[in-house]
Order: C-alpha cells, then structure tokens, then sequence
C-alpha cells in the first residue's frame, strides 16, 4: 500500500497496444524524478526536513516538485513559466507550495532565461533555499531506476527499442543507461519539437505552439547526447495527429508530447518488424482538451504522414522529420 498519493502517482501503467507496440503511461511522469531527487538529497544531508527547495518550471514538475515536497515535509518554491494554468496553480496553493508565475511572453528563450535570473535573485536573497536544478542536476534520473527494472521484467530488452520526448534528459537518458546495464542493444529514439536547441534545430521554426517540455531554448545539462540513436522532430500538427488517433485507437487520453512519441514510435516499429517499440507516455491529455482535442477535427489520418529522412539538420523540414544520430556526443558532434 502507498503511503502517499505521489507514489501512486509516479507508478506508470504498461499497456500492450498490438504484439510491438508498447506504450509506458504516466499520470504525471516528472513525480517519479522529483520522488527520488528530494530523497536522496534528504538521505545524503544536503537537505533536511523543513527545508526550502526552488526551481524552474513550465508546469509538470512544479506539480512534481510540490508533490514531492508534501510526501517530505519540505517547502517549495517554484518560479513558473506563462505556460502554468490555473488548474495547476490551485493545486500548487493548496499543496502548500509558492508559486511565481512569470509575465506573458512570446519568446520561449527569454521566459526560460528570465526564470533562471529569477532564481538567482532567489538564492541571492536565501542562501539556505536549495536550487533543484531539474535540467542539470542528475539526481533526477535516479528515480527511474524502477521504472527500467519493472520494463525489463514485463516487456525484456531483446529487440527492444525506447520512444519518447527528450526534454530535460532524465526520462529517456535514464531508461536508456539503466536497460542497457544488462542489454547494450536497447535503442533509444528521441523525439524534439522544431527550435529546440537541444540537438540544433533551432534554425527550424514550428508556425503553431512549440510542444511543452520535450525541447529546451537552452543547453541542458542532464541530455546526454550519446545515449541516442535516431531522433524524430515532430510539429504540432503532425503530434495533434497523433494524439488524437492514440485516443481514438486505443483509448489512451495523453498530452501532446504523447502524440509525437507515438507516432514516431509506429514509423520505429513498421521499419523494423524484429523489434518492440515502447513509447513513453509523460502525462495525461486534460491540459490540452481546448489545445488540441478539441481540434480534433483537424487531424490527419496517420497513413497519411511519413517523415523526411533528413541526412544532417540543415534538412530538417515541417511537419516531421528523422535522422540517425548514432550515439554522437553532444549537438555539435554530430556531422551538419
């Protein structure tokens, strides 16, 4: 029995959708990386109970962080991005954390630049507050430890490649480096929305929303490049597509970031019949019911989409493209 409502939350569901397609379903994923981070700084002494944490957030893992925070004892601090919506900012309240919430902006990079200086600020006037650091500190892949036995166990690692949103790094960079302990084998396929720096497409521009928490206007330090063999960059409409079909297909009601690991995941398994496909699922659809389910009208049959098979980034093209990235190390390493 758990003992707080984060466990239960940070437990993920696998879900068999056809004999190679496996999909890792989270209720709100970042909990598991929170969960883990705050207990071993607790266990380590570089925190103690009562204790402020602080961090950046776009929304995910300020919840994750409060979470974790509650099951703790610990305060939170969280300086959000425009992107935190009431929902979130109610349950943040409630759970006792302290939210602020930065100014409109339209700028990706400058929102994410601003909540860094503001957390200087922060530290600046509290010393004592301990900054979190969830794109940089990698504590935050020690959580998925479980995870990674718990995939090995029910799916096995022969044949079997990993799908999701790189994002901050921990959740694929962590899977990758705990299943490849006993199979180096396991593929790992990212997936990044168009302008994320993170493996230089920032010259590529998406004319919709950029898809919240798999790309980054910045360096992160948690992404491990070499970990990954193929990367996909998915736009909006191509990953409303793909959503809206997972939910139709197979009854799985996920964000936006879902939409594109699935879809990449079905092209990873349909040009590989010897291998499973598991996908991640970071969190569930209810923030993107007027964003994208709602659209749902809008949505093209998936038969219909299939990716630019881009040499180097300089040929990346809307709305989908795939290229090899061979275990390269960092986003300058590899051949543009």
């Amino acid at each position: 029995m758990d003992r707080h409502m984060a466990e239960a939350i940070g437990r993920p569901d696998l879900i068999r959708l056809d004999d190679r397609l496996v999909c890792l379903r989270f209720e709100t994923m970042k909990v598991v990386s929170a969960l883990a981070a705050v207990r071993h700084l607790l266990d380590t002494g570089a925190v103690r109970p009562g204790d402020t944490l602080v961090d950046s957030s776009s929304g995910i893992y300020a919840y994750a962080l409060a979470l974790a925070c509650h099951r703790h004892g610990m305060r939170c601090h969280i300086v959000g991005s425009t992107t935190v919506d009431h929902t979130l900012r109610t349950q943040l309240a409630v759970l006792g954390a302290t939210l602020e919430q930065m100014e409109p902006c339209a700028d990706l990079k400058l929102d994410q630049k601003r909540r860094v200086e503001r957390i200087h600020e922060i530290l600046a006037e509290h010393p004592e507050y301990h900054w979190m650091r969830q794109y940089h500190d990698d504590i935050h892949y020690l959580g998925y430890r479980g995870v990674a036995d718990r995939v090995r166990e029910a799916v096995g690692t022969d044949g079997l490649t990993v799908v999701g949103g790189v994002g901050s790094g921990a959740s694929t960079g962590a899977l990758a480096r705990y299943l490849r302990a006993s199979d180096p084998e396991v593929e790992l396929v990212g997936v990044q929305p168009y302008g994320s720096v993170t493996f230089g497409a920032e010259h590529v521009s998406d004319p919709e929303i950029i898809i919240a928490g798999i790309g980054s206007s910045i360096p992160f330090g948690n992404v491990s490049h070499e970990l990954y063999d193929v990367l996909h960059w998915v736009s909006f409409d191509a990953a409303l597509s793909g959503s809206v079909d997972l939910l139709r297909r197979h009854a799985v009601f996920a964000g936006l970031s879902t939409g594109a690991a699935y879809l990449a995941a079905r092209h990873e398994r349909d040009r590989a019949p010897h291998r499973t496909v598991l996908f991640v699922a970071a969190d569930t659809g209810h923030r993107y019911v007027d964003t994208v389910y709602a659209r749902h009208h809008e949505a093209r049959p998936l038969a219909e989409l299939t990716p630019n098979e881009a040499p180097d980034r300089h040929a990346l093209t809307l709305p989908w493209s795939r290229m090899h990235w061979n275990r390269a190390r960092g986003a300058a390493a590899h051949p543009s």
